[in-house]
């Protein structure tokens, strides 16, 4: 029997994008949170004397010029040598992007799987075939699994692979694949990388995403780490995750249906807080937080947004014991309709509500929206087009987001002027 770790998605000192515009963030915290993410994955392995570990992709951020995270990454993999632990990376397009990558120097027990073709190492002490291939480019679009090796007979078989499978939202399509593919080899288990949200694909043979091992926006919520991977000696495969992150991204999405007051509406908060505190394994917690609903209280917070985003934030930090950051704030209000609430809406106001209520309820108005304001896109600066805050009016969940966010703006701009619900 022999056990090993699958992790992929290191995004080693990953820098948290503009994180420091944000008031009260946790900015050191973030800034050292994939090292100590990584530290941690360094620490199970040795504690559970695991026979190696495998890394699927993406090790790195991109192109890094500075060779500090190269030899933090060294000293750690150091660490592991010095514990009889061999490791095996198959470098995935963050890494093909990184001049690191191509400079940096190993210690010796780490296996970079080559980047031009297919490639087996034997561990002889345990009688596994490692298979993998690293990307030689950043946008690697062929299915590199169809040039696999067939299985070693008489080994335990693991295939190493950064890929989009059959495709993820949010994720480049590099080296697709099929789960067709994947059970054709006859491997007793596929370690994969790439996508950020770890999934079983299949349980047997198993085929898994292990997911990043540190959360670094918004999006990448929940429990994030690496595969605890056993073989006893019939063969059978064993996966069991385990936790390295150090902070943790979180949603919280509070129902303010029938809400009478804004107050109302915050408590309602605090008792969704408390539960994301608890399941949260006592790590510090970012929290984005979505308030909507039809609600009485629609006017009260509409018309003074800026007072209950901080009576929301204030009752984060008393709630979380000063161990939680709200990092933004979404209203996406309604008031009522219907026999038992008459009230319609008029004026200018009642119809801008109107109107990004059908946007937030019909997907396909959101894409004509897109399309609508793509001569606008045109004339914007550089900096509106490129990185992390370029527009994506093609993509009707940004459209969405924008929208909820600019809602409060509009309304209250819109009665200050004297226009009324």
């Amino acid at each position: 029997m022999f056990t090993f770790l699958h992790a992929a998605d290191i995004h080693l000192d990953s820098p948290f994008h503009k994180l420091d515009r944000y008031e009260g963030a946790p900015v050191a915290e973030f800034r050292q949170a994939t090292r100590r993410a990584f530290e941690n994955l360094v620490r199970l392995a040795i504690a559970e004397k695991v026979a190696f570990v495998i890394i699927a992709g993406d090790l790195y951020d991109g192109d890094w010029k500075d060779y500090n995270t190269g030899l933090y990454l060294v000293s750690r993999m150091g660490a592991l040598r010095d514990a009889g632990i061999p490791v095996f990376v198959a470098a995935g397009n963050h890494d093909a992007a990184s001049a690191i990558t191509k400079t940096l120097r190993f210690p010796e027990n780490v296996t970079l799987f080559p980047a031009h073709h297919p490639a087996t190492f034997l561990v002889e002490k345990v009688g596994a075939a490692l298979h993998g291939q690293s990307f030689a480019t950043p946008a690697e679009k062929r299915d590199l699994s169809r040039g696999y090796p067939p299985a070693v007979p008489g080994r335990c078989n693991i295939g190493v692979l950064h890929t989009c499978a059959s495709g993820r939202e949010g994720h480049e399509p590099y080296a697709p694949c099929s789960l067709e593919v994947l059970r054709n080899k006859g491997y007793d288990y596929w370690a994969l990388g790439h996508v950020h949200q770890r999934e079983v694909l299949q349980e047997d043979p198993p085929v898994v995403f292990s997911g990043n091992t540190q959360g670094r926006h918004a999006k990448e919520t929940g429990a994030k780490g690496c595969y605890l991977v056993s073989v006893d000696d019939h063969g059978r495969i064993g996966v069991q995750f385990r936790s390295l992150d150090v902070v943790r991204w979180a949603t919280a999405r509070v129902d303010a249906g029938g809400a009478e007051s804004g107050y109302e509406v915050v408590e309602r908060f605090i008792r969704h807080l408390e539960e994301l505190v608890v399941e949260s394994d006592g790590l510090p917690l970012a929290v984005r937080v979505e308030v909507k609903g039809e609600t009485l209280a629609c006017d009260e917070i509409l018309s003074d947004v800026d007072r209950w985003t901080n009576e929301i934030r204030s009752a984060a930090v008393e709630s979380g014991g000063g161990g939680v950051w709200v990092e933004k704030i979404a209203f996406r209000l309604r008031m009522p309709v219907g026999d038992r609430f008459p009230h319609v809406p008029g004026g200018a106001v009642g119809e801008l509500l109107h109107l990004l209520d059908e946007l937030d309820a019909d997907p396909g108005s959101r894409v004509e929206l897109g399309a609508e304001l793509a001569d606008l896109e045109k004339k914007l600066p550089r900096e509106l087009k490129t990185g992390p805050e370029a527009l994506r009016l093609e993509d009707e969940h940004w459209l969405g987001d924008l929208l909820a966010q600019v809602r409060p703006l509009l309304v209250r701009r819109l009665l200050r002027k004297g226009d009324a619900l």
